[in-house]
């Protein structure tokens, strides 16, 4: 165990409703990191949970004919059916209606109250019933919309409570400006500064009872209740211990790492450390506010009819693929696309193939050639050996800063290279030929060696998929008490494999999804035939002179680039993750670092070679090469002129 807290928080979701993919998506997120701190062997506590109070439960709960409460506790079990589901292991799930968050919440009303940080005053405005917030006339758009969800508010006039959010705004910047970390990603930090520049009010923290009944009563005035967000915030600090048991609390706080959608920055960002500056409390360690999943470059909405329903996507896939999706094929910060189609394609490349083919070869051929024991390697390994292990190797240095830095698509994609490398091992290796010749301790120590990557690899994949990894390492001959955790410590350790151990015949751990092939009644479409080009072979082609067929050879493919950073102590290098359209998401190495800054790359549509020779520079592979134009000291990426869907062919 080390002497590390790890404290990660997700939003407490509204029970207005049923949880959708943003809700899985963050959920997932949080359980995947608190996972891997716990494999590091830090003291990790993990919160999840239910906003009930609110006018927008009020009104779910009037239209279905039931009272609040009652509506409370039926669609909390949704939201705890679906984490079961999803294999999610947080440590505590609190509720807005629990009697210990109620208490702390009134505490901290009474305590501002008696220190004359919240007051009463008469207020006008216009209020966001599904926000749940007041907007100045200047905050609207097109006459009296909400600036965020774009849906009509309503003129309020009433007395109402405020707290003296506006006496902290100096303060709030000059903490942001010097706490780099606190906001993430920096662009969202930079958007809180923004909203800043205009001078900031006291926040309304009541609601009258003859406009909402359904809240928190205000201590000092049983004529109100609390304001829903003031309510809910408190609960990342009553679920540990806030008032009432004070070494838990300063245990984990504050080493929280708050993760929402950027929808909930103002409040998390602006609201929140206002509201702990005046309990006199420490700032969390970071917020991090990630992107909305889209469906093509549209957001997911109900009114739109495309939303994903994680339940049912986990049982028609299966939960595992469905959490390695989640955290894959989203950039943290950014927006990403989910579609079915890109799901059945990383699916089928990444799991079934990479990942299931490696895992497929080791096993078979340890049962024919073994009898199913891990072999006993050789002392003494070759060159390809140690290549392999040591990718392997710096897969966990990956991976372990990958989740420090909130870059978990890039670490799985490390592993996932291990996985290729694991193949392109076996293709160099040959063990079938090694078999087939005798060549018996060869072959032990060419399967063990594969077998060892696989058990660090499943390692590595455990905290996203693992009810997956355990049963990889099961069949790999893996103890169940190592099946069914990990640490770091083991995962570094090489040989931790035992030989002799038996492995097990499995079906596909990622039986490859087939999908639907054109109906046998539609008559495919006639092939047009290319005009066949013919070279006289009596013509002497001319040096540097080529021919069609020569430039056929080459496949230049529309890309989007997804990521780009720096490598280190290489002034000119950039590595980049491109992506080629349905599921080929790869990484790529360009000398482009002196013309363009990382930040610019990100979303460019670039044209590339798409078949060229993987290479691996300065120990980052690369797979493709981007074209660009050089004039004099100047270079300039080739791009697409206007939309283009990624692996659009070029030519």
């Amino acid at each position: 165990m080390s002497d590390q807290v790890f404290y990660v928080t997700t939003p407490i979701y509204y029970v207005n409703d049923n949880p959708h993919i943003g809700h899985a998506y963050t959920t997932v997120l949080a359980d995947v990191l608190a996972r891997y701190h716990r494999a590091k062997g830090d003291d990790s506590f993990f919160l999840t949970g239910t906003d009930e109070h609110g006018q927008k439960v009020e009104k779910a709960a009037k239209l279905h004919g039931m009272t609040p409460m009652e509506q409370c506790d039926k669609t909390v079990v949704n939201f705890q059916s679906l984490w079961k589901k999803l294999n999610i292991t947080n440590d505590d799930f609190i509720r807005t209606t629990q009697e210990r968050h109620e208490k702390i919440v009134s505490a901290v009303l009474q305590d501002l109250y008696d220190r004359d940080l919240i007051y009463q005053a008469p207020y006008t405005g216009n209020y966001c019933v599904p926000c749940e917030r007041y907007f100045t006339d200047k905050d609207l758009v097109d006459g009296n919309l909400c600036p965020d969800c774009h849906r009509p508010t309503e003129r309020l006039e009433e007395q109402n409570y405020f707290f003296r959010m506006s006496r902290y705004q100096e303060w709030l910047v000059e903490y942001i400006r010097t706490h780099e970390d606190f906001i993430q990603p920096a662009f969202r930090a930079n958007e809180t500064l923004g909203f800043l520049k205009q001078p900031l009010g006291d926040l309304c923290i009541s609601r009258s009872k003859k406009r909402l009944s359904w809240g928190i009563e205000l201590p000092f005035d049983h004529d109100y209740v609390c304001y829903v967000w003031f309510d809910a915030l408190l609960n990342y600090v009553s679920a540990i211990g806030y008032g009432t048991d004070d070494a838990r609390f300063r245990k984990y706080w504050p080493e929280c790492r708050h993760l929402i959608g950027k929808d909930i920055l103002t409040t998390h960002t602006v609201y929140w450390p206002c509201m702990l500056h005046a309990m006199g409390l420490d700032m969390p360690k970071s917020i991090f506010a990630h992107g909305w999943w889209l469906t093509g470059n549209v957001k997911m909405s109900k009114s739109l009819g495309n939303v994903v329903n994680p339940m049912d996507f986990a049982d028609r896939y299966g939960v595992d693929a469905f959490r390695y999706f989640l955290m894959a094929a989203m950039t943290l910060g950014n927006d990403a696309s989910f579609t079915e189609e890109d799901f059945i394609s990383r699916y089928n490349s990444d799991l079934a193939n990479d990942l299931g083919n490696l895992l497929s070869r080791v096993v078979k051929l340890t049962l024919r050639c073994f009898d199913g024991l891990v072999p006993q390697p050789e002392v003494l390994l070759e060159p390809e050996d140690k290549g392999l292990l040591a990718c392997a190797g710096e897969a966990v240095a990956a991976v372990t800063s990958a989740v420090e830095n909130m870059k978990l698509d890039r670490g799985l994609e490390t592993v996932m290279n291990v996985v290729r490398a694991g193949n392109r091992y076996m293709e160099q290796t040959a063990p079938w030929t090694l078999a087939k010749e005798g060549k018996t301790k060869r072959l032990a120590t060419v399967l063990y060696t594969a077998a060892e990557t696989l058990r660090i690899v499943s390692g590595l994949l455990f905290p996203v998929m693992p009810e997956k990894m355990a049963e990889l390492r099961r069949t790999i001959g893996m103890s169940e008490e190592d099946c069914r955790s990990v640490s770091f410590d083991q995962i570094r350790s090489f040989g931790t494999l035992r030989p002799g151990s038996r492995m097990q015949d499995i079906a596909a751990l990622f039986p490859r999804i087939q999908t639907e092939k054109p109906s046998c009644a539609a008559a495919p479409a006639e092939k047009k035939k290319e005009p066949r080009i013919k070279e006289k072979k009596s013509v002497v082609i001319p040096e540097g002179i080529i021919t069609i067929a020569d430039l056929q050879k080459v496949r230049l493919r529309a890309a989007r680039i997804l990521s780009a950073e720096r490598i280190a102590d290489a002034e000119r290098l950039l590595s980049l993750k491109i992506d080629l359209g349905n599921g080929d998401v790869r990484p790529l190495v360009a000398g482009i670092a002196k013309f363009y800054e990382p930040e610019t790359l990100t979303g460019k549509t670039i044209v590339v070679v798409e078949n060229l020779l993987p290479t691996v520079i300065r120990k980052h592979e690369s797979r493709g090469m981007l074209l660009a134009a050089r004039d004099g000291e100047r270079l300039r990426l080739v791009t697409v002129d206007g939309e283009c869907a990624p692996g659009s062919e070029i030519g």
